[in-house]
């Protein structure tokens, strides 16, 4: 009966590294590419010593050597996003603290406002996946959401215009807080990195993401790892009011 336990734990473990082996070498086609080139460069490798040309299997072999230190260096975003992705599935919560229709107002007013003045932000709401491993590294504020604290902080040149706030109910949990940026190539090459950043955080998360262009000064809502405009308040009330019923 004990050995059989081992096998069954052993061969859990086995599917369990396998899993998050193949849904990593998956998620994005940077590192599917990278996998095929190094498995290439393995098959070349092999080839090249049963041939027995030996300068090309010496060079290769120096450079199987580095491949995963190089591994780790380029796709170092990659890794730290499938850990990130992980921990939030695990960290979901069954409730979630949604803002008040007070909230909301100061939300809107705030995002609008800054888009007139052509100033960049990014304001993320949490749902039931915890943003706390983000809010951690981040500025803590735990203060209540009104529109003249959310301007304050995007104002250009002020310490905390970088980065995102994530509002959890009717509280700024944090400022400053920065997401691993988006690898999709569904939308714009040019696009900036806070939009980046919105839709690496819904990749992750079921949070939703408000941005404002510091260029254009347009106003995207990014959930889901979608992106879709809303210029105008009503338009905002209506996304905001279907996330936070």
């Amino acid at each position: 009966m004990t050995d059989w336990l081992f096998i069954l734990l052993d061969g859990y473990i086995v599917w369990m590294i396998v899993f998050f082996l193949l849904s990593f070498f998956l998620s994005s086609k940077r590192v599917f590419r990278m996998l095929l080139f190094i498995i290439f460069l393995y098959v070349i490798t092999w080839g090249a010593e049963e041939l027995e040309l030996v300068i090309s299997a010496t060079i290769l072999g120096y450079v199987k050597e580095w491949i995963p230190l190089i591994f780790v260096v380029i796709l170092s975003p990659d890794i730290r996003k499938s850990f990130e992705s992980a921990f939030v599935i695990d960290s979901k919560r069954d409730v979630a603290t949604m803002g008040s229709a007070e909230t909301k107002q100061h939300i809107v007013e705030a995002v609008t406002y800054l888009s007139s003045q052509n100033i960049g932000a990014l304001i993320t709401i949490e749902k039931h996946s915890s943003l706390d491993q983000y809010a951690e590294r981040a500025i803590q504020m735990n203060s209540q959401v009104s529109k003249e604290l959310l301007i304050n902080i995007f104002t250009p040149l002020t310490p905390l215009h970088d980065g995102a706030v994530i509002i959890r109910g009717d509280t700024i949990r944090c400022a400053g807080a920065y997401y691993v940026l988006s690898e999709t190539t569904k939308y714009d090459k040019t696009m900036g990195s806070r939009h980046r950043a919105a839709l690496g955080i819904s990749e992750v998360s079921d949070s939703l993401t408000i941005v404002v262009s510091e260029e254009t000064g347009t106003i995207s809502i990014v959930i889901e790892g979608i992106m879709l405009k809303a210029n105008d308040k009503e338009k905002i009330y209506e996304y905001l009011n279907m996330f936070m019923k």
